[in-house]
C-alpha cells in the first residue's frame, strides 16, 4: 500500500466534495486545526492508531480536535465515509494532504519565518512585505517561529524554497571556508 496515494485520493475527494458545497474554506479550516492539534499533542496520533477505540470514539475525538461542529457538514460526512471504509487511521496524512491541495489550488504559499528572538511588529511587517514582494501575487500563509539557535539573523522557508540569513548559518559557511584551505 502507497501511505502517500491514499491520503492523496481521499484528499482530492474531500476537496472536490466541499467545493461542490461551498465548504472547501471551512474544511481548510477545520484540517489545519487538525494537523495543528496532532503536531502539538502525540497523544493523538497513539489515539487514533489504537486499535481497541472503535472508529466511532475515533471519529468524536477528531471532531474535537479539528474544532468541527454538527453543522459541518461535509467533514463530518467525510469522517463518517473514512469510518466507513477503515481508513480513519490515515486521517493525519489525508489532511496534510488536503492542505497541499487546497493551497495549490488556490495559489497560497506556505511561508514559515523562524528568527533568533521574537521580532517587533515593524519588524516582522517589513520581512513579510519582502516575501509577499517575492511571491508575485500569490497569497501568503505565515507561521513564525522563534529558534535561539540561529544566535540571530533570519530563516524564511517558502514552500520548498529557503533563504538563510541567520548567524548560525554564515558561521557554518565560514567553518567550511576554512576546512577547505
Amino acid at each position: 500500500m502507497n501511505d502517500g496515494l491514499i491520503p492523496r485520493r481521499y484528499a482530492k475527494a474531500l476537496l472536490k466534495f466541499a467545493g461542490e458545497n461551498n465548504q472547501q474554506e471551512r474544511c481548510y479550516e477545520l484540517m489545519t486545526t487538525l494537523s495543528q492539534s496532532f503536531a502539538d499533542n502525540a497523544d493523538l496520533s497513539t489515539a487514533i492508531a489504537n486499535p481497541y477505540l472503535d472508529n466511532a470514539a475515533k471519529a468524536k475525538l477528531l471532531m474535537t480536535a479539528s474544532g468541527a461542529k454538527a453543522a459541518d457538514k461535509c467533514f463530518v460526512d467525510f469522517l463518517k465515509l473514512l469510518e466507513n471504509n477503515r481508513r480513519i487511521d490515515a486521517v493525519r496524512e489525508i489532511a496534510l494532504a488536503y492542505l497541499s491541495l487546497y493551497r495549490k489550488a488556490n495559489n497560497i504559499k506556505l511561508v514559515e519565518i523562524t528568527t533568533a528572538a521574537p521580532l517587533g511588529k515593524d519588524e516582522m511587517d517589513r520581512l513579510r512585505k519582502l516575501v509577499s514582494d517575492h511571491i508575485d501575487g500569490a497569497k501568503a500563509e505565515f507561521i513564525e517561529k522563534v529558534d535561539p539557535d540561529l544566535i540571530g539573523g533570519f530563516v524564511i522557508t517558502i514552500d520548498s524554497e529557503r533563504l538563510d540569513a541567520s548567524l548560525q548559518n554564515e558561521l557554518k559557511q565560514l567553518r567550511l571556508k576554512l576546512l577547505r584551505k
